[in-house]
């Protein structure tokens, strides 16, 4: 990668909130790296943010083959792929280990296994749900690199606020995706450095 920017391949399913965060620090300067492709799972109200922004964006529906994700990984030369809101799972060829990132709402374990708050079933609201109740007192977020099962990949950063009394899953969901927003580049830019480092 050397002293260029990254590439970054963002996928989404939804209201593409994450997607233009990424894309705003990209603009600014404050992450070093350009989106270079945006795939979505359905129309939804993130495909009209991407493309408002000029983005590429291009609707595919159902699930994705390894080795055609690998191919456009390739073709584009991709640097990370960043799952941002979406909701299929991808499968994850050899040579993409260690490229495709997520981030959940909650605080995993990292320890190859989902822990109480991830998995199959277990994303927005629903997760927050879960921590409620639970009667956990801390939640947060956590940056983590995928494998072939939801939520049970390496973590590569987390953050935590707390769990207050009266909160509702809407007010921990707003207060957890504050975390987002600070963690998802956070996390990217440290790859980015690392891999720097490592050429």
């Amino acid at each position: 990668m050397n002293d260029r920017r990254a590439r970054l391949g963002v996928l989404i399913s939804g209201s593409g909130r994450t997607l233009m965060n990424l894309y705003e620090r990209c603009e600014r300067g404050e992450l070093d790296a350009e989106i270079v492709d945006v795939i979505a799972s359905k129309k939804c109200v993130g495909v009209d943010r991407a493309l408002a922004t000029g983005l590429p964006v291009e609707i595919i529906e159902g699930d994705i083959p390894g080795d055609v994700l690998a191919n456009r990984v390739e073709r584009l030369n991709i640097d990370w792929l960043i799952l941002a809101g979406y909701l299929r799972l991808i499968p994850i060829p050899a040579m993409l280990r260690r490229r495709v990132l997520n981030i959940h709402p909650a605080l995993l374990p990292g320890d190859g296994t989902r822990g109480r708050f991830g998995g199959p079933g277990l994303y927005g609201s629903k997760v927050h749900k879960a921590v409620l109740a639970a009667g956990e007192t801390e939640s947060g977020c956590t940056v983590h690199f995928c494998d072939d099962e939801y939520d049970s990949g390496p973590v590569i950063l987390r953050k935590r606020c707390p769990v207050l009394a009266g909160d509702t899953p809407e007010k921990l969901a707003a207060r957890v995706f504050e975390l987002e927003l600070e963690a998802y580049p956070e996390a990217l830019q440290l790859l980015i450095d690392g891999a720097r480092t490592n050429v």
